[in-house]
């Protein structure tokens, strides 16, 4: 049976019929209105049906299935009640999280995050205190089945999420190990970006009557729109949001910037107007009167950034708008589109720049096959460009004054302060400007910008790892593999960028240290891989290295490679030392002991 969006009635989160403590903990994560695919499979899992749901990544699948089965949980019983299925071991902390926000109002409810590489005493620990959800990666999964660590005999849903990448990845036999050992009573929710032949298969084989749940995609229409993206991490939004308004703004043009919820858009319109900027909200919150008012407002110059929802954006035609920033991924592609129509509009230009972060590459990547399009990554404006933009515009302001303005008064002011001061007319104009401008001022201090990225937050520093996109390597993967290894929070982690044989990220300062020690021969994805700081990087003051007369000399051997290590280029990995090539192992005689030769020598002294 296939279930397609057959029409475009709006729901809420209150029409599904869950417990009043589920929807006012969404209500307070500040979501609007479920997305497709949560509006066609949530009622689907109250009612108790396996379902097949074909989502992207970003779509709300984690809400789609995490709401209903969050209402069949019974948070008085101890045992495991459900289980999902993830790929990666950054995937289950992710879901976990989003599953715990969800359920802080029911009380009693567990959720536990399961994966390799974290200490598995520790999870035992965990789950004999009693855990009703599990969230884990197959092969951890099936190492606590084996020890029976984990008791299955009473799962009630059962979530495979990301299939598609799973079967990419391996897991695929493992998968199916697991559904063998659960029980036939259990629901199955697989969620898959694409259906492959074995994803197919194991829907067949362990799924009972499925609900095939599509979201129908409308006629595509990307407008004439100059796509960029930026990769950045969570916790870089702002500033760089900042720069680039300061390095783009237009006197007449104005800016909409999407938000994916209504607490989010009217709290980073309050940054905004705290820097200065004409910004307003516009969600789900407020009446018709109040939209239309802000529109108004818009249209008449006297606002010119706009943030809002995709709830509140529906249908908003307004030909000022010359660029859309998606500060939050879309929830699905086709909210892409359609947010990117918003600008462009009547013949006129337009530009639109999506924020990634390392979780959300592959989204990007299916945007780009959704629409046909390829979108560019985008050079950061430098804080020397944000100066000379400021002065540009001070300029065409100061000369559209000297055009329109009577200035016969203020230029008798300027000649009387002259002649009755030792200061001549330009000194003083230079001062009037200075009081125009105010705290926004001219300077910017100008450092040096990174190479490799558009943006590098202060106190972070750039770490080079030699496996790369040749390695199956992707963001999710560098994420997942620092924050277990070294035990720091994903969300610190910066930008990454993944090249064919390399890849460079981001991490605090105040982490490095750990980074490093604790990522000493570590492995991603069964990868051995090196790890180091990136050559050209300043990292603060270094103490002395130690002075040694055996190697003082610029022209020893090992002084050498110190070199091509400290000037390696990160860009060409090639220029890093060569292994040095192993010892030759020491080879038996014919006949004889390998040790023989010491016992002799034993022997000898003892006599």
């Amino acid at each position: 049976m296939t279930l397609q969006e057959t029409d475009d009635k709006e729901l809420s989160f209150d029409d599904f019929g869950l417990n009043r403590e589920i929807t006012r903990a969404v209500h307070d994560l500040g979501y609007e209105a479920p997305s497709p695919i949560q509006q066609k499979t949530i009622p689907l899992i109250l009612e108790g049906k396996d379902i097949i749901g074909q989502a992207q990544t970003g779509t709300g699948k984690t809400a789609a299935f995490s709401l209903p089965l969050l209402e069949k949980i019974d948070p008085k019983s101890k045992q495991v009640q459900a289980l999902i299925l993830t790929p990666t071991r950054e995937l289950a902390i992710q879901v976990a999280e989003a599953i715990h926000s969800y359920a802080k109002n029911l009380g009693g409810v567990r959720v536990l995050p399961v994966y390799g590489g974290q200490s598995i005493s520790q999870q035992i620990r965990h789950l004999r205190s009693g855990v009703q959800i599990i969230v884990g990666t197959p092969g951890r999964i099936m190492d606590h089945i084996r020890r029976e660590t984990v008791k299955i005999d009473n799962l009630k849903l059962m979530v495979l999420d990301e299939a598609d990448e799973m079967l990419r990845m391996g897991f695929i036999e493992d998968v199916e190990w697991i559904l063998s050992h659960t029980p036939e009573t259990r629901q199955t929710a697989l969620f898959s970006a694409t259906m492959p032949r074995e994803v197919k298969r194991i829907a067949e084989r362990h799924l009972k009557d499925a609900v095939n749940v599509q979201i129908e995609r409308k006629t595509l229409t990307v407008p004439t729109v100059s796509q960029f993206y930026i990769n950045l991490s969570e916790r870089q939004k702002t500033d760089v949001l900042t720069r680039i308004l300061e390095a783009e703004s237009t006197q007449g043009e104005a800016v909409l910037i999407f938000h994916r919820t209504k607490l989010g858009a009217a709290d980073l319109t309050d940054k905004l107007q705290a820097r200065g900027y004409a910004a307003e909200a516009m969600h789900g919150d407020m009446n018709q009167k109040q939209r239309e008012n802000v529109i108004k407002r818009l249209k008449n110059g006297k606002v010119e950034i706009v943030v809002a929802t995709d709830v509140a954006a529906r249908g908003l035609d307004v030909e000022q708008i010359t660029a859309v920033i998606n500060y939050d991924m879309p929830s699905d592609t086709e909210s892409y589109v359609h947010r990117i129509g918003r600008t462009g509009r009547a013949g006129r230009e337009g530009k639109a720049i999506l924020f990634v972060t390392p979780r959300q590459q592959r989204m990007l990547r299916d945007i780009e096959r959704y629409t046909k399009q390829k979108i560019e990554p985008l050079k950061l404006p430098t804080k020397a460009d944000v100066a000379a933009r400021r002065v540009s515009l001070l300029k065409d302001k100061i000369i559209a004054t000297l055009t329109e303005q009577d200035l016969e008064l203020y230029l008798s002011l300027v000649e009387n302060m002259a002649d009755e001061t030792m200061f001549d007319i330009s000194e003083i104009a230079a001062a009037a400007t200075f009081l125009a401008v105010g705290e926004k001022r001219l300077e910017v201090a100008v450092e040096p910008e990174p190479e490799q990225f558009s943006f590098s937050e202060d106190g972070m520093v750039r770490l080079f790892i030699d496996i790369g996109r040749q390695h199956r390597i992707n963001p999710g993967d560098i994420v997942g593999a620092i924050a277990n290894e070294a035990d720091i929070p994903g969300k610190a982690i910066g930008a990454i960028d993944v090249n064919d044989r390399y890849t460079l990220v981001d991490i605090p300062s105040q982490f490095v240290e750990r980074v490093l020690t604790k990522m000493k021969q570590s492995k991603i994805r069964k990868q051995r891989m090196n790890l180091r700081l990136a050559a050209g990087i300043d990292t603060g003051p270094k103490s002395e290295p130690r002075r040694d007369k055996k190697v003082d000399s610029e022209h020893h051997p090992s002084k050498k490679k110190q070199f091509r290590r400290e000037n390696a280029n990160p860009a060409d990995p090639g220029s890093r030392t060569p292994k040095r090539k192993p010892k030759k192992s020491f080879k038996e005689k014919p006949g004889k002991n390998a040790f023989s030769k010491f016992s002799k020598g034993r022997k000898k002294k003892n006599k």
